[in-house]
């Protein structure tokens, strides 16, 4: 049984009425709840006598360190066999860490903790690790995005790899941590034993001079699965430096976030030598890297190689043109496994969206989600886009967000998706504008289709 609300502000009677549930409840989720330190008494007696929690969440609610104190003894209980606790954007500090590092000892059956912005501090962080290093603690699964630590932070964090052999995923994004740091990380990774699943790293300062270490935990490391390096200055010489680890025979990875690096279509030649021999990887973002239509045509050309098996591709910003459509269209005819193509905020056109259409319109075509928000899309590529969604029977979600599109567009899409033969179920529309009668008109839609949800 769970128990989970989201941004619902408690009153003191709807309070008593969860009270009970809080006893009972195998997961216990009230994030953004409006909670504060006075509701944690409470929290902590329904917790004492809950045998059944595995899984807490708080998140999103102004506890500080006295209320983090205070839930952490109610689940102090011998009978406690919590797996899962978030305590993110607590308003939890550095100095509430020596309770939560005692609470690590005392909870073996601990997997996962979420501390996600909290200013915890290098201080606070060391704290931590004291806790996770007692052989009580068998923590898997560790974030710590938003959390003001430095490169000091690294050495005890690297410690509590090399001595944790059940470790499988750390989170550090958005601290920085720079170069330092990771290279201290990294060393830290190559001494353990842990069977590590995902490491994320985004905006942390990383340079294309720790990409050679990197490389290294990606080739030694058989059981990564994910890889986050977004928002680092990586550029195409770190890319290069990364991508023999990458292409190495033990590596496994599925997921690889890469988004504003600073890659270029030079770039895009080595990781295509990786797209076309590995089929593990499955999903790849370069959003935000300045690809242009040459690094467009690379990759296409790369996703019609019968090695390539990629499922989500993000390319997001990456400054294409109508000009690198009809290589999109290709794929989007003659490639069996992407799913998912994110490519908006690129300058299609109307143009370049009725080619992306014909490839859509062709019997083979799998893709299931298209993103063409901002793209420059207008009234003029709707009847294309409607008979695509008649002709298409893979498609389920549409994003044409921000984009140029009055009443008399929107009419042309719903006459098709209001069509039995259309299975689209998701169609979004975020930013565009449209007159009260095409209001009446989509709400009608949704009525007369449950299958279907307009979001806008």
């Amino acid at each position: 049984m769970s128990l989970d609300i989201q941004c619902e502000q408690l009153s003191d009677a709807r309070w008593a009425e969860l009270l009970p549930l809080l006893q009972q409840c195998q997961v216990v989720r009230l994030d953004d709840c409006g909670l504060t330190e006075a509701r944690c008494s409470d929290i902590s007696s329904a917790l004492r006598v809950n045998p059944a929690l595995t899984e807490l969440s708080l998140r999103g609610n102004e506890l500080g360190d006295a209320g983090v104190h205070c839930v952490l003894q109610g689940l102090q209980s011998p009978s406690c066999k919590i797996q899962k606790l978030s305590l993110q954007n607590c308003c939890l500090t550095g100095a509430g860490c020596g309770v939560l590092s005692s609470t690590l000892r005392s909870l073996p059956t601990l997997q996962e903790l979420h501390l996600s912005d909290n200013l915890l501090g290098d201080a606070g962080l060391q704290l931590l690790c004291e806790g996770l290093l007692d052989p009580q603690c068998r923590l898997e699964k560790l974030q710590l995005e938003y959390c003001n630590l430095s490169a000091a932070s690294c050495e005890p964090l690297a410690s509590v790899l090399r001595a944790k052999p059940d470790f499988k995923e750390l989170t550090v994004s958005n601290n920085d941590i720079n170069e330092a740091g990771v290279r201290v990380l990294c060393q830290g990774l190559k001494d353990s034993p842990c069977q590590l699943e995902a490491l994320k790293l985004e905006s942390c300062g990383i340079t294309s001079d720790n990409c050679r270490d990197l490389c290294s935990i990606v080739a030694s490391k058989a059981s990564l699965r994910e890889l986050a390096l977004g928002s680092n200055k990586l550029g195409d010489v770190g890319l290069a430096e990364l991508c023999p680890g990458l292409l190495h025979p033990s590596s496994s990875l599925r997921t690889l976030w890469i988004w504003e690096c600073g890659i270029t279509a030079k770039g895009c030649g080595d990781l295509c030598r990786v797209l076309r021999t590995k089929e593990s990887l499955k999903e790849l973002s370069l959003a935000g890297n300045e690809l242009g239509d040459e690094g467009a045509r690379l990759l296409c050309e790369t996703l019609l190689e019968p090695g390539c098996q990629l499922e989500s591709l993000w390319v997001k910003s990456c400054s294409f043109t109508a000009a690198c459509c009809s290589h999109f269209s290709s794929v989007l005819t003659q490639n069996k496994f992407l799913l998912e193509l994110q490519i908006s905020n690129n300058r299609l056109g109307d143009a370049g969206v009725q080619e992306l259409c014909q490839g859509l319109g062709q019997p083979g075509s799998v893709l299931r989600v298209l993103w063409l928000g901002d793209c420059d899309v207008s009234d003029h590529s709707c009847s294309s886009l409607a008979a695509t969604l008649l002709a298409n029977h893979s498609l389920r979600e549409l994003d044409l967000s921000n984009n140029c599109l009055g009443d008399a567009g929107v009419l042309q899409l719903v006459e098709s998706v209001r069509q039995p033969g259309c299975l689209l179920e998701q169609l979004v529309l975020y930013d565009i504008y449209w007159s009260e009668a095409m209001e009446d008109r989509l709400q009608a839609l949704e009525e007369e289709k449950p299958s279907l949800r307009v979001i806008s």
